[in-house]
Order: structure tokens, then sequence, then C-alpha cells
């Protein structure tokens, strides 16, 4: 079973990797993507964020972030798992980790965006609790969900 660990420098690039990969594969990387995944600690940990990665045998194999969004939202975002490692109950254990990591921060509740294509993914939230809410404002253009759990 992975580790779960908090962001360092080190996995930087495997954060950058392992999302570019899953957005090409799926969808497109935008130009707020790669704006973000280039430069992580500008947007989501020097703004309060942080970046958590499930690393097995000191690799990087799966990781996710929880961000301060430009509307004050505590956001779940970037999560990606290894396609070579994928169906093996990782993104569980993200999911359940970010849970417990956003409870820690205070979060009354967190958002995240998604898109209803994802049929995998949208399981997974609902699984944890997370339910639609009108999508509102979004700096993705693929985004055509918006889901929010409560978290107290």
């Amino acid at each position: 079973m992975p580790e779960i660990i908090s962001y360092q420098p080190k996995y930087a690039e495997d954060f950058k990797n392992l999302n570019i990969a899953w957005l090409e594969k799926y969808f497109v990387v935008e130009p707020y993507d790669l704006e973000v995944l280039s430069f992580p600690e500008k947007y989501i940990l020097e703004k309060g964020g942080n970046i958590y990665f499930a690393v097995e045998n000191g690799k990087a194999i799966g990781t996710f972030a929880l961000m301060y969004n430009e509307y004050g939202e505590l956001e779940f975002t970037k999560m990606a798992v290894d396609e070579t490692v994928q169906g093996k109950g990782f993104g569980n254990l993200l999911m359940q980790h970010c849970i417990n990591e956003a409870k820690k921060m205070g979060g009354e509740e967190l958002i995240l965006y998604s898109n209803t294509s994802l049929k995998p993914a949208i399981n997974l939230y609902e699984k944890f609790g997370f339910i639609e809410i009108p999508v509102g404002n979004s700096e993705y253009a693929r985004c055509n969900i918006k889901m929010k759990k409560q978290l107290i």
C-alpha cells in the first residue's frame, strides 16, 4: 500500500506529469492547468493549500491538491493516478486522505469541478458524499459539474 505524503519539491514534476497525462487522455491541457501545474507553489501552497502524493517504492503513483480557489472555496483538485496502477483502490485512498486533510484545515465544505463523462470519478465522489450543485464560475472549459461535500 502506498504512503501518502505532503508536498516535497522533488515530486513537483510528478505532480505536473501525472496530471498532464490524465488531461491529455480525456480532455486537453488548458492554459490555466499548465500555469497551476508548472507553478504549484505559487497557486496552491502559497495560498494555504497543499499537494499530496501516494508514493510507492519511492515513486509518486498518485496525487491531488487542496487549494483555495479565487472564490474563497476549499477545492479538491488535480487528482491523478498513474495509469499503470489504476483500479487498485488508490483513488479511494487519496479521496479519504483528502477529506481528512480538508477537515484538519478547518474547511466547512469541500468543492470540486469535474465532467460528467468521467463516470468512475463521479461515482467515487458520490461514494464519499459529494452532491451536485450549480456550476456557477469555473476556470475550466471542460467543467460541466460542480460537487460539494459538507465537512462539519
